[in-house]
């Protein structure tokens, strides 16, 4: 009995160690024990990158493919850069490039369009 208590108690001092989702998220070269959290980060920094791009086309008076082509060659970089750059992670482990930049994609670029047209209207049509 004594023993399962010890263990429980180790357990949740190992959890209370390691640092959370957030805070490894902004620290560069992070641990990612559990993919699937690196691939959840990936997906909000999409998500945050929708929003504010889609913010800026609407606010500059953007309009068509350039700012399509703009929009995922941008997300691609960014992206790109997080990963292989600041967390340094091995992209074959996550199953390649094309599957970390796939990760999120369309719900951004939904965010991103919806965001858009939303301040592009509200801005410049009367």
């Amino acid at each position: 009995m004594k023993q399962d208590t010890a263990v429980r108690k180790r357990k949740v001092e190992q959890e209370e160690e390691k640092p959370s989702v957030y805070a490894r998220a902004f620290k560069g070269e992070s641990e990612w024990e559990d993919k699937d959290e690196f691939l959840d980060v990936i997906y909000w920094l999409k998500q945050i990158l929708g929003l504010l791009l889609g913010c800026v086309w609407g606010i500059l008076p953007l309009k068509g493919f350039v700012g399509l082509l703009l929009f995922f060659a941008i997300n691609s970089l960014i992206v790109y850069v997080y990963f292989n750059s600041f967390q340094k992670v091995d992209e074959e482990e996550y199953g390649g490039l094309g599957e970390i930049l796939k990760e999120g994609l369309m719900t951004s670029f939904a965010t991103f369009l919806v965001t858009w047209i939303i301040f592009y209207s509200a801005i410049h049509t009367d």
